[in-house]
């Protein structure tokens, strides 16, 4: 367990050197899986002009703040400013809102050239952003706007709470990103509910040291509520979680009439493989949840003995979902990989060697599976760090 003083840690877990890759190897694979991310020719980051950039979801042609974020966080690990402010830099040129009910939340989807797809936020992309944000900050210092990137990160995590309420100044309404009864993340501002793979406790406790003063006591039950959420969201016999839940973590009920995701939400499918990878990291990052390696193992223990899991769509409880084909299969198996941070045995052996001999993904669907797999190695390899 993790004792040292809150937003602090001196060491990290290399779960990779545990089992047995040398230094050089796991140098050699980080900073390869980086370039090709993001120089290759396969890559999902491109420029756009002398001081911008954009991460592509190559499955829809777009550009996301789940993916700016996501390499906004990549760049601040791997110590690259001049990716970290491009991206920075179009996201706040095409997705942030500077007036109306989303003021100081940014647009979900942008096409390419920078228009927008859909006005509302989804709040993974906002959560993302402050922490890479804070952390660009203590890395390598606040500059002039809009790089005064700790000031950006408070003003957005402002907006999460305050907006709606009487303590918002913009007199423009709108509502809040978390639930302000049970102190959860919502699935989108509007929502009355979630999706358990936002629920990042390990973001909340820093927030809880570094937010507006007058807020660090609701970042600090944020951080309680969500680890308390997810023992109600994961099933405790397999490991898995829905997409969407209730507030009470109950998988939401299956209703076609809304989609795929009306269909798939109460699935263990694309967004819940997420889950693995914070439980994984909060654990290492905090270790205040002892249930976490306990939960993990018992995921582990799951899809490793029942070959379905690697096949087919589940619900959490272990069911055949329809025999839906697996759509981000190198993503769900490096999260799994990532459970090992947490856990150790035979499962996490055979979890840690299939995702380093796992290559990256080539096909239009790369994005999502990359970003996993590429937060994965961080993890794994103990480079994925509070700053």
């Amino acid at each position: 367990m993790n004792t040292q003083s809150p937003g602090k840690k001196d060491k990290y877990r290399n779960v990779l050197l545990e089992n047995g890759y040398s230094p050089e190897q796991i140098d050699r694979r980080v900073n390869e899986v980086f370039h090709e991310m993001f120089f290759g020719p396969d890559r999902i980051y491109q420029e756009d002009g002398r001081d911008m950039g954009y991460m592509v979801d190559t499955g829809n042609d777009d550009a996301r703040t789940e993916g700016m974020s996501y390499g906004m966080m990549m760049a601040v690990q791997m110590d690259n400013k001049d990716i970290f402010d491009r991206l920075w830099r179009w996201s706040l040129t095409y997705m942030h809102h500077d007036s109306g009910k989303y003021k100081d939340y940014f647009a979900w989807s942008c096409a390419l050239d920078g228009t927008r797809n859909a006005q509302g936020p989804a709040p993974d992309g906002e959560e993302y952003f402050a922490m890479a944000l804070f952390f660009a900050s203590h890395r390598w210092g606040d500059g002039e706007p809009p790089f005064d990137y700790s000031n950006q990160a408070r003003k957005i995590l402002r907006a999460c709470v305050h907006k709606g309420s009487d303590r918002d100044t913009s007199g423009q309404g709108g509502d809040p990103m978390w639930d302000p009864e049970t102190y959860l993340i919502k699935f989108v501002p509007e929502a009355p509910f979630t999706d358990p793979s936002y629920h990042i406790p390990h973001f909340y406790e820093l927030f809880s040291l570094w937010a507006d003063e007058e807020d660090r006591a609701f970042w600090a039950k944020a951080a309680e509520a969500s680890r308390a959420y997810l023992h109600k969201a994961v099933n405790p016999d397999t490991g898995l979680a829905p997409n969407l839940s209730n507030f009470n973590g109950s998988p939401l009920p299956i209703d076609e009439s809304k989609g795929i995701w009306g269909v798939l939400g109460s699935c263990y499918f694309s967004d819940a493989y997420r889950v693995a990878i914070n439980l994984a990291l909060d654990w290492d990052w905090f270790g205040k949840d002892p249930w976490q390696p306990e939960i993990l193992n018992t995921l582990l223990s799951f899809v490793f003995t029942d070959k379905r899991a690697s096949e087919y769509v589940l619900f959490p409880d272990g069911r055949i979902f329809d025999k839906e084909p697996i759509m981000h299969p190198v993503g769900m198996k490096a999260s799994w990989a990532c459970a090992s941070l947490a856990v150790d045995g035979e499962y996490s052996a055979q979890a840690v060697r299939r995702f380093w001999d796992m290559p990256l993904r080539r096909d239009k669907r790369r994005y999502y599976d990359n970003c996993l797999y590429f937060f994965t190695l961080l993890a794994l390899s103990g480079r994925y760090r509070i700053w």
